[in-house]
């Protein structure tokens, strides 16, 4: 098998019972595994709210660790629709060509620095760095910021020891409020800044909501996107081919990146609560009892997408639903979509092949399920 694979290890329970389960933390969860009961489960927000405790909904479960809650993630219609609508057009500032040109520059800054070095630790020495300073263009705040994300290490919320690390979360938790004050005393064009002299009818955010958008920003945004960079790396280092084919294909471009994020689909899964007895796939869910929206599963239905285990880079048909789907979609799919662009032209530009030296893989446990999520570390060589 190739190193740089991503075994789907949902196949038997989807095709046979289209659920499985696990548990977390003594609470419960029921996974919905095809794409068609994703996407059904995903559009009722009535049966299985976002909305519930802070925390609940993802997987991991964050309950013990924050109190806050993630705007407009964890709130469901009609509230949600206020905050997205104040919140979206300030994450569709990617599309502009200034922020494409200077997304740009810091990609290609970061592949110079890797061409110039014998080899290079993707993980954190590549993925982190630029997604720490391609974060600060989101959040409009200057260049040097990111050496202090960059110093967090590339998890937020859990340390080698725990999934969970609540001194870890609480590291980011005082620096948001710090920079809320800091935007409060001189107010500038940051996003901080923006969330704080906005409104929704009529009415201003208070600290609390800014604090729960900039924890979505910073949590959210993390992983996953370092995940999507580093695997791509990977699978580069072994279909050399691939490389020079978009270099000849640039065209192609958007659909190489739509079907990198299917096949590694970043972020595996999202909680959902029932509000009432229910049943998905002809099991029953019981009120206030979990489901989670497993992307990664939906992404290689066999019935819904052909060779679905394969990386087609020019893929024509291609409903994966890597970013979410229905009202909580993801909000820095935009920003993403633009980093991965930009890294594949830039890559195909500047680099010949890439040499795979040395990897740990990242399994996650998920209770008799085993996925690959990506890498803890993976050692590089690029070459011009």
């Amino acid at each position: 098998m190739n190193k740089s694979a991503h075994p789907d290890p949902f196949k038997k329970a989807r095709t046979e019972t289209g659920m499985g389960k696990m548990d977390d933390q003594n609470d419960p969860v029921k996974m919905v595994l095809g794409l068609k009961d994703v996407r059904k489960c995903a559009h009722n927000w009535k049966a299985f709210q976002s909305g519930a405790e802070p925390g609940r909904i993802v997987i991991p479960s964050e309950v013990n660790i924050r109190d806050t809650r993630q705007i407009p993630f964890e709130v469901d219609p009609p509230e949600h629709k206020g905050y997205r609508n104040l919140i979206e057009p300030w994450f569709k500032r990617p599309l502009e060509k200034e922020y494409q040109e200077k997304l740009k520059a810091i990609i290609s800054t970061i592949i110079d620095e890797a061409l110039a070095k014998d080899t290079v630790e993707v993980f954190g020495n590549f993925s982190l760095q630029l997604q720490s300073r391609a974060l600060t263009l989101l959040l409009n705040i200057p260049f040097e910021e990111s050496e202090t994300w960059i110093g967090w290490g590339a998890h937020v919320f859990r340390s080698e020891e725990s999934d969970l690390d609540a001194d870890k979360a609480n590291i980011l938790y005082n620096y948001i409020d710090q920079e809320i004050e800091k935007a409060i005393a001189n107010p500038g064009e940051d996003l901080y800044s923006v969330l704080l002299n906005s409104e929704i009818d009529g009415k201003k955010l208070t600290k609390e909501e800014v604090k729960g958008v900039m924890i979505l920003t910073f949590a959210g945004g993390r992983d996953t996107v370092i995940n999507s960079i580093t695997n791509s790396i990977a699978y580069f280092s072994e279909h050399p081919a691939s490389l020079k084919w978009l270099k000849e294909n640039p065209e192609i471009t958007n659909t190489a990146v739509e079907e990198l994020i299917r096949y590694f689909s970043p972020l595996t899964q999202m909680g959902r609560v029932a509000t009432k007895d229910t049943m998905v796939c002809e099991h029953a869910i019981k009120a206030d009892t979990r489901i989670s929206l497993c992307w990664a599963s939906a992404n290689r239905d066999e019935r819904v997408f052909e060779n679905p285990n394969e990386i087609v880079l020019d893929r024509k048909i291609n409903p994966h639903i890597a970013f979410g789907f229905g009202t909580h979609n993801c909000l820095g799919a935009t920003h993403a979509r633009q980093i991965m662009h930009i890294l594949l032209t830039t890559l195909a530009q500047k680099v010949s092949s890439i040499d795979l030296i040395d990897f740990k893989e990242n399994i996650e446990e998920l209770g008799d399920f085993k996925r690959k999520v990506g890498y803890d570390s993976i050692t590089v060589k690029f070459n011009a």
